[in-house]
Parts: structure tokens; C-alpha cells; sequence
């Protein structure tokens, strides 16, 4: 991911998540990503602000859940968020907000990583059901939720 494109910029890993406990899943990653440009989206809450303080953040829409007026406005930024930006990769630890960004992403061929939340053990969760179809790979933390998703990959738990 490190390689320049055309324009001189390195790639960007775009990594989504709602706030709380979907971000912090996602900080847990950070000795993975931060040798590389990365931009998030996430929603502007103070606790998301001072965790990213000095990141590429790109606000998103809220509440997501049982909004579709959210789900569009996210959609459209998701579009433009794309547009703009080499996206390499788009990793994403749910939950409603990251829906647009991976359709849209696997549609312009963007290769899309979801992480499935370390709570969700025995049933999977609403927005990895809506994402499953527009992955590049799915990763689960506990073994027990490969009964969910035999295809995921165990990566263990982040927190």
C-alpha cells in the first residue's frame, strides 16, 4: 500500500466505523495500519474526535439505525469520499454507517474487509448480513462465530 500513484499520493486505507465500541475495535488494529495513509469515517462525537485527534476524519451521519434519511446522506458521502481519494482498501468494524461505503466500494472494485464485532458470538449482526455480499474477506474473532460465517477467517480478538 505504499506505493505512489500517478499523482505522487500514497494509497489510502479507509477504515469506518461507527463510534464506541466500533472504533475502539478498529484503534486495536493500529500497529496493522499505521505505516499507512489511512482516512476515517466515523461520527463526530467528542469521544471520536480526541481518539482521532491529528487523523484524516471524515464525518459521518447519525444515528444510522432505522434512518434512511442517515443511510442516504451516508451514501452520498460515501460516493464522494471514494471519489476523492485513492482508496486501497476499505476495513470497517460496522455498524450501520459502513453499509454504503462497502457497496459502493466493491462496486468500483475496492477490496472491502469487515471485522465482525467480538460481542456477536451467536448470531451475526444486521450489518454484516447487509455487507457479506460486497466483501473481499470476512473476519471473525472467535472461532464460534465461523458457525455464522464459514468462509470468515479467525483473527482473534482485538480487545
Amino acid at each position: 500500500m505504499d506505493t505512489k500513484n500517478d499523482d505522487g499520493t500514497a494509497p489510502v486505507l479507509l477504515l469506518v466505523g461507527s463510534s464506541g465500541g466500533h472504533l475502539a475495535q478498529l484503534l486495536a488494529l493500529r500497529p496493522w495500519y499505521e505505516q499507512w495513509r489511512r482516512c476515517w469515517v466515523t461520527f463526530d462525537t467528542p469521544e471520536a474526535l480526541s481518539l482521532l485527534d491529528g487523523e484524516d476524519l471524515v464525518p459521518a451521519h447519525h444515528p444510522t439505525t432505522r434512518n434512511v434519511p442517515n443511510l442516504l446522506r451516508n451514501a452520498l458521502l460515501a460516493w464522494r469520499v471514494l471519489r476523492a481519494r485513492r482508496v486501497a482498501a476499505v476495513v470497517t468494524t460496522g455498524a450501520g454507517v459502513a453499509v454504503p461505503f462497502v457497496v459502493l466500494a466493491r462496486l468500483w472494485r475496492i477490496p472491502t474487509v469487515y471485522i465482525e464485532v467480538y460481542d456477536r458470538i451467536d448470531t451475526p449482526t444486521l450489518t454484516a448480513r447487509l455487507c457479506r455480499p460486497f466483501l473481499s474477506a470476512m473476519l471473525v474473532q472467535w472461532d464460534e462465530q465461523r458457525r455464522q460465517y464459514p468462509e470468515a477467517t479467525v483473527v482473534g480478538t482485538l480487545l
